[in-house]
């Protein structure tokens, strides 16, 4: 028995089917595209991110090896019998305070696998002014010997005004 389809039911069954085919195209095709576009759209954004980082820490690294050759040049122009105690003391005869100075003390750190040494030179400054101070301090920072200093204690002096005592620990690396 088969019977013939009525033209309505006809066009029920084109829709049906139409509405079927469609519902396929759109889970199995448009839906997976549209998952797919949002997935590289969230790597592209990680792979930028990655770069820009990439890019940020490029330029800190020049910006250190070029801190770096400096420094190298710096040290190889340095004097070859160069010693911070002495390069201390002559800078203290420039800056006419040898006569406050109460003590230096110098100490050299070696460190395990490295050809080069850290020394340090602590000293006392009894009665100074605070530009002389200064001004000394100007001297040991802006020479060209990769000297610095490490820690700074400034105190009044007990006997009168405006005069301190000081007490410093200068650095510098050496051969």
């Amino acid at each position: 028995m088969v019977k013939k389809l009525t033209k309505r039911e006809k066009y029920i069954i084109y829709a049906l089917s139409g509405a079927i085919l469609l519902f396929i195209l759109i889970q199995f095709i448009v839906f997976p595209s549209i998952d797919k576009r949002k997935r590289l759209k969230r790597t592209l954004q990680v792979k930028e991110d990655a770069l820009s980082e990439m890019i940020a820490l490029k330029s800190e690294y020049d910006a250190i090896e070029k801190r770096t050759n400096l420094a190298k040049v710096s040290f190889e122009n340095r004097e070859k019998d160069f010693t911070l105690f002495s390069f201390l003391d002559r800078l203290t005869g420039k800056a006419r305070i040898k006569e406050y100075v109460t003590y230096m003390k110098p100490s050299t750190t070696v460190q395990k696998n490295n050809l080069y040494k850290i020394s340090q030179v602590e000293m006392k400054l009894q009665g100074l002014t605070l530009q002389q101070l200064t001004t000394y301090l100007h001297m040991v920072e802006t020479s060209k010997n990769m000297v610095y200093v490490k820690r700074l204690s400034i105190s009044k002096t007990g006997k009168l005004e405006g005069f301190i005592d000081a007490v410093l620990q200068v650095e510098t690396v050496e051969k």
